[in-house]
């Protein structure tokens, strides 16, 4: 058996990418997550924190009604797309539908602004 000690020194050198990609091999060569674990290990002692949940990076403009002006939010979704005078009345009466996707949280929260100043509701995921 390996020296325990020797492995947990040689473990504390490594960097964050680095421990990441260790994480990933083991994950890959023993068909387990890494999250699985942590979740059985806390489990007996019921007192461990859980993991921190990341922060979303990219949101989902999602159009959710015209409210009643759909015109004004039309126009502010072709504003806002790019997409023709069809195409734009076509998703605005299609509500619910994605806008824009994958955007950063200020482009979201700007177009959400935009729309519902124009009349529309908005739902970013």
């Amino acid at each position: 058996m390996a020296d325990i000690a020797k492995l947990v020194e040689e473990l504390s050198q490594l960097t964050v990418l680095e421990a990441a990609e260790l994480a990933k091999a083991l994950e890959e060569a023993w068909g387990v997550s890494a999250a699985a674990a942590v979740a059985v290990a806390a489990a007996p002692g019921g007192a461990v924190d859980a993991p921190a949940a990341e922060e979303q990076t990219e949101f989902d403009v999602i159009l959710t009604g015209d409210g009643g002006k759909k015109i004004q939010v039309i126009k502010e979704v072709r504003a806002i797309t790019g997409l023709g005078l069809t195409e734009a009345k076509a998703l605005v009466e299609g509500a619910p539908k994605a806008v824009k996707e994958g955007v950063s949280k200020a482009e979201a929260e700007d177009i959400k602004k935009k729309i519902e100043e124009a009349g529309g509701t908005v739902e970013l995921k």
